[in-house]
């Protein structure tokens, strides 16, 4: 590599770490919710009505801002800028907010407040909670599978014993499910279903109460406990992350430390040949 190519690499480099320092990330966290709080007020006619010109400046202040920080990330990482998942979500949040909110794209002033969202890029507590959710995605698969198939079973269980008499709540498979979402829930489900059904079927309580504890108590404690398993297991990897990162910056100093020792030996090594040269 010419010596032109190792000094943009190097630039490059320093420019990418100082986008991504703390003091410019706490900047655009900030940025972000006084964005957040200007679209809000946008939301009142009196508001805009009093400071309409002066919250359009700020947002665009803070667009304007975004864009050089996406901007300055481009340049400094080029293509690998797309390598990350992370850097795609804030280009394409930040695109959105360039496109007009006018004519037929009037829509996508709605998604204006979508800018929030970059926090969960910019705070790295946030950034591990979503990863734990997305770490999380198969095991929470299996389990909803798992529910779906109590949904089913126990719909068709409701449609056949209890659909003649409650066709309201059990009279197809599809409202049978919403009242077995309802009572999942254990939102009024004892007072405005299960004991009216009780009344001309006593015995109904052996269909409402396995059901309970088996989709209330038992497969949505699965996907707590999943999610949880999920944040921990993130967590312990960026630890050993931070450890890896740590041990190599030690090593990198403890290399620079004995290339310094060594140059110096040299040197003095260098001045008592000299001395005795003399």
């Amino acid at each position: 590599m010419s010596i032109a190519a190792e000094q943009a690499t190097g630039w490059r480099t320093r420019l990418g770490e100082r986008v991504e320092s703390a003091p410019v990330r706490t900047l655009i966290s900030w940025l972000i919710v006084i964005n957040a709080i200007i679209l809000g007020i946008e939301t009142s006619d009196a508001a805009r009505e009093a400071a309409g010109p002066l919250l359009r400046s700020v947002n665009l202040v803070v667009i304007s801002v975004f864009v050089v920080e996406i901007g300055l990330k481009l340049i400094a990482w080029g293509p690998r800028f797309f390598r990350s998942g992370w850097n795609v979500f804030d280009f394409v949040i930040v695109g959105i907010s360039l496109v007009p909110a006018t004519g037929p794209m009037e829509i996508l002033r709605a998604l204006r407040i979508l800018r929030l969202l970059r926090l969960l890029s910019q705070v790295q507590r946030l950034r591990m909670l979503v990863d734990s959710l997305l770490h999380s995605l198969p095991g929470i698969g299996w389990t909803a599978a798992l529910l779906l198939m109590m949904f089913y079973i126990f719909g068709v269980m409701g449609t056949e014993l209890f659909g003649d008499s409650f066709p309201e709540w059990f009279g197809t498979l599809g409202k049978s499910a919403f009242s077995l979402f309802q009572i999942m829930t254990l939102e009024s489900w004892s007072m405005a279903i299960a004991r009216p059904v009780m009344e001309e079927y006593p015995w109904a309580w052996l269909f409402f109460v396995p059901f309970i504890l088996i989709s209330a108590f038992m497969v949505l404690n699965l996907f707590i406990a999943i999610i949880v398993s999920a944040t921990q297991d993130v967590h312990e990897r960026e630890q050993r992350a931070e450890r890896a990162a740590s041990d190599a910056l030690a090593h990198r100093e403890r290399e620079e430390i004995l290339d310094l020792v060594r140059e110096m030996r040299e040197q003095l090594e260098r001045l008592e040949n000299g001395r005795r040269g003399g």
